[in-house]
């Protein structure tokens, strides 16, 4: 509920770093009880934006009132102390430690721990997010980690409270479960600012709502009255292309996978379990789960990272379940994986480096054992220029691009080098819906070209808009595949929490 009272007003914020002004003179308000979005492609400076509001990042020029009075915070603490928190994107959590341990060493002054626990209960209960203190946070799935997150936030009392991304690692019947707990704030007055890419989310649950371009504030409105492409066309400023998939002919199985099996990779990760799959050429393949149930140990698997400890792997009726990820490649089977920053990418690298990495199998990037300077430059402005990554150059680090951007760059990397079978494993986690689209297009023509196509995603619309079939993998299982033509969004709901396993017993 909208209340009628201004709690965060924001004049003239500008923040520049070196070739780029993040925010430019960026002005909005915020009314206490109201849920309001703040939109934006990739790089439009949502981050940043935030970032001053909690007291991350120093604002060049502009003013902030909070509660009528001027809020200029030096650090977080000082944020939080004015009654701002924050959910963050990646969760800040010790999985070795209990919840109420984890909730203690966010609080500047906690309570003793059996106190502690006791508000921890209420808390849950009162707000329909029930959570146990004395769990192990590495025995919790990825929505119970977020519940942390945010009953750590609430124990604040906090006037506004901001949520970066919060859906992107839950389930449908765990989304409507946070929106039940934000709509609740809301009506007690509590003022939310919501970042996502998920627009039909926007729609459902946001009063108002700020769209940014280019660190600029383009436009306003009240999501519920504009159609999810119509704020994706506010966000780009052009006309929005939703993927195609159009007619594709199914050609002969080219991976076989059977009796996969594999120990878990961390202390509190799963294992995977007798995981068997067929995938023919054209096809799209998609595979969801919640966060936390073997997504990244099948790509790593799949791609030859790590041996499977029992079950092979048939590339075109080769058998390659020894063979290393290059070997693989040589084959036609290349795969990227969730975490852009570090595992698909150097952060360090120029984009050309990064190029360089996985394209020398495939791409004639070296010549008698030296590298190719000239090719491998080319390389990587062929990935820029196919794939629209919003850069000065190749000669810049990866680090330096935002999620978005970078995200474009590390699946582009794979598509041109004409894989037999892609494996991908959230290929638009934080995509805006202009860059997910771009990607999801490409992954569908490179299907519509004969590949066939592996998509591990925790986004089910998107795997409903792009995957010939579904499969639900749960603790490491993965549940026999289903044409997604006819699926509904609860049934996919219930496979992802372990049902498909129910279905399977009674038959």
């Amino acid at each position: 509920m909208t209340g009628d009272h201004t709690l965060l007003r924001i004049e003239g914020l500008t923040k520049a770093y070196p070739g780029v002004v993040a925010n430019d003179g960026v002005s909005f308000r915020i009314a206490e009880g109201e849920v309001h979005a703040l939109l934006g492609e990739n790089g439009a400076g949502k981050s940043t934006l935030v970032k001053m509001i909690y007291g991350l990042v120093k604002p060049d020029a502009g003013t902030m009132e909070f509660a009528g009075a001027p809020f200029a915070p030096p650090e977080p603490r000082a944020a939080r102390a004015d009654g701002v928190a924050m959910v963050f994107q990646h969760f800040s959590l010790f999985e070795a430690l209990n919840v109420a341990e984890n909730v203690a060493l966010g609080m500047e002054n906690p309570p003793p721990m059996r106190e502690l626990s006791v508000r921890i209960r209420e808390i849950s209960q009162t707000y329909g997010l029930p959570l146990d203190p004395a769990r192990l946070v590495g025995d919790l799935s990825a929505g119970e980690r977020q519940r942390v997150e945010i009953i750590r936030c609430l124990l604040q009392d906090p006037k506004l409270l901001i949520m970066d991304e919060p859906t992107s690692v839950l389930t449908p019947q765990e989304v409507e479960i946070l929106f039940h707990t934000l709509r609740k704030l809301a009506a007690e007055g509590t003022a939310i600012l919501y970042i996502s890419h998920k627009l039909e989310e926007i729609r459902a649950l946001c009063d108002g709502a700020t769209i940014l371009r280019g660190g600029k504030v383009v436009d306003s409105c009240s999501p519920r009255e504009k159609t999810a492409r119509e704020l994706a066309e506010m966000m780009v400023g052009a006309e929005f292309r939703p993927a195609s998939r159009g007619a594709r002919d199914l050609g002969d199985e080219v991976l076989i996978v059977e009796g996969l099996s594999m120990a878990p990779m961390s202390q509190f990760g799963p294992s995977l379990k007798d995981v068997s799959l067929r995938l023919r050429k054209g096809e799209v393949f998609g595979i969801g789960g919640v966060a936390g149930n073997g997504q990244e140990e099948l790509l790593a698997t799949l791609s030859g990272e790590r041996p499977s400890g029992r079950g092979t792997v048939r590339l075109n009726g080769t058998d390659i379940s020894a063979t290393d990820p290059n070997a693989r490649r040589k084959m036609g089977l290349l795969a990227a994986p969730e975490e852009r920053l570090g595992h698909a990418a150097v952060p360090a690298m120029s984009l050309t480096e990064n190029a360089l990495l996985t394209g020398t199998v495939r791409k004639p990037l070296t010549s008698n054992g030296f590298i190719d300077t000239k090719a491998t430059k080319g390389f990587a402005e062929e990935i820029i220029a196919a794939f629209d990554v919003r850069t000065p150059g190749p000669h810049v680090a990866a680090r330096a691009l935002s999620g978005g951007n970078l995200q474009k760059f590390v699946i582009g990397r794979e598509v041109l080098q004409a894989p037999q079978v892609l494996v991908v494993n959230q290929p638009t986690w934080g995509v805006d819906a202009a860059a997910a689209a771009a990607i999801r297009q490409a992954l569908l023509d490179l299907a519509a070209d004969g590949a066939a196509v592996i998509v591990i995603s925790q986004d089910l619309d998107e795997l409903m808009e792009i995957a010939d079939s579904f499969a639900a993998l749960n603790e490491g299982r993965l549940s026999p595949p289903r044409p997604t033509e006819g699926l509904t969004i609860d049934e996919v709901g219930l496979m992802l929490g372990g049902a498909h396993g129910m279905q399977e017993a009674a038959l």
